[in-house]
């Protein structure tokens, strides 16, 4: 069973910028897609922003031109580099894989546990 472990949440002002890692604990990137994904307070998750085997990359309309989703395959690594930050970025956000390709946002399962972002 792969384990993904997100790090690099925290809180920022308005305007700022974080940088989103979620690491596998195996090397899947030649197997599986990796996508992230984010839920605020009382709603449900969203996708945001997925990479699939080859490097393709989809990012959600809400948040295009703002967020980009990158990996490094040799450390088993997926970013999400998120740049002028709005509040309404405010949520626990999560990766996800999906095996071999993707179609859909629910095609994306074994979560990790999250990484809280506070934008004030």
């Amino acid at each position: 069973h792969v384990q993904l472990v997100e790090s690099g949440g925290g809180s920022v002002q308005a305007g700022g910028s974080l940088r989103l890692s979620c690491k596998a604990s195996e090397s899947i990137y030649s197997r599986f897609c990796v996508g992230w994904f984010r839920q605020g307070f009382g709603e449900e998750p969203d996708g945001v922003a997925a990479i699939d085997i080859d490097g393709r990359t989809s990012v959600a309309d809400v948040v295009k031109g703002r967020f980009t989703i990158s990996k490094e395959s040799g450390k088993n690594m997926v970013y999400l580099q998120m740049n002028s930050l709005k509040s309404e970025d405010t949520a626990l956000y999560y990766c996800a894989t999906a095996y071999r390709s993707w179609t859909s946002w629910a095609d994306f399962g074994s979560w990790g546990q999250g990484t809280q972002v506070t934008v004030s």
